[in-house]
């Protein structure tokens, strides 16, 4: 069964969408199942992985208003990897969405029936803590927070870390943090270097060792509509994104052994 993870925080251009793409790509590169879920207006995952937002069939909307089931809306990609594409249609959904009982559901529910089918689901949440994230931290399994080593970026990640613990304690109490993603680093720069260093002394194992570097070519693979990991794989930001999919993997062997584990000693007892 699918793990479940959502890419979020509602402080903008820190690396989001750019990791949802390439975080898929990688994980599908080695290869694994992955199924990536653009829940953003903007569109930018779905232009990002080579299909164009203007020319949709179906979308992420159509099944948010359970007008279409999600499998009837995904899409190949030629990374190897399904896409669930997203546009301007979501801003509507959300606001059809506002007076209906369960809104904050129709994520999960709809991912219920396919999510055999894959290894992990990516879900590219938009730079708000709006009824769409909401939806995507019901659904998920866990939250993976990109952001970038500066002040203002500490205080955010604060408000995101009190928002999950509210929808833990409310809707959804197997929702953990995955990681905390360091993006767009310059190690010249001496506040970068103090905030990581901060955020490792307070969050420990939960800060990925990957660190994604500023990085021309992983700017330029979007206008290709391709990750880093298909524009340019011996890139330092494709190398950065491989890194981070085999962490991804190796935390997942982890829990799966440690499910293994309790069980046997459950057994036992």
């Amino acid at each position: 069964m699918a793990r479940i993870i959502a890419i979020a925080n509602q402080k903008g251009g820190v690396g989001k969408t750019t990791t949802a793409v390439n975080l898929a790509a990688a994980l599908a590169a080695t290869p694994k199942r992955v199924l990536l879920i653009d829940l953003d207006a903007q569109g930018n995952a779905t232009m990002g992985s080579g299909i164009d937002k203007r020319d949709l069939h179906a979308s992420t909307c159509d099944v948010l208003l359970e007008e279409l089931h999600a499998e009837d809306a995904i899409m190949e990609t030629a990374e190897g990897f399904d896409l669930l594409p997203g546009n301007t249609d979501l801003t509507a959904a959300e606001i059809e969405l506002m007076d209906e009982e369960g809104r904050e559901q129709r994520l999960k529910r709809a991912l219920e029936p396919i999510r055999e089918r894959y290894d992990f689901i990516i879900i590219d949440c938009p730079p708000a803590l709006s009824l769409l994230t909401l939806n995507a931290l019901n659904a998920s399994d866990s939250v993976l927070v990109p952001m970038q080593c500066e002040y203002y970026a500490l205080e955010g990640l604060t408000a995101l870390l009190q928002t999950i613990d509210a929808i833990k304690q409310k809707l959804n109490p197997e929702l953990e943090v995955e990681g905390v993603l360091r993006t767009m680093f310059d190690v010249r720069n001496n506040l970068a270097n103090a905030v990581s260093a901060e955020l490792v002394n307070h969050f420990g194992d939960k800060v990925f060792r990957t660190i994604v570097p500023r990085n021309v070519r992983l700017a330029e693979a979007p206008s290709h509509g391709q990750s880093i990991v298909g524009y340019d794989k011996s890139s330092r930001g494709a190398i950065a994104y491989l890194g981070l999919a085999g962490e991804v993997l190796r935390r997942q062997r982890e829990r799966e052994q440690q499910k293994k584990d309790d069980k046997v000693t459950e057994t036992q007892a």
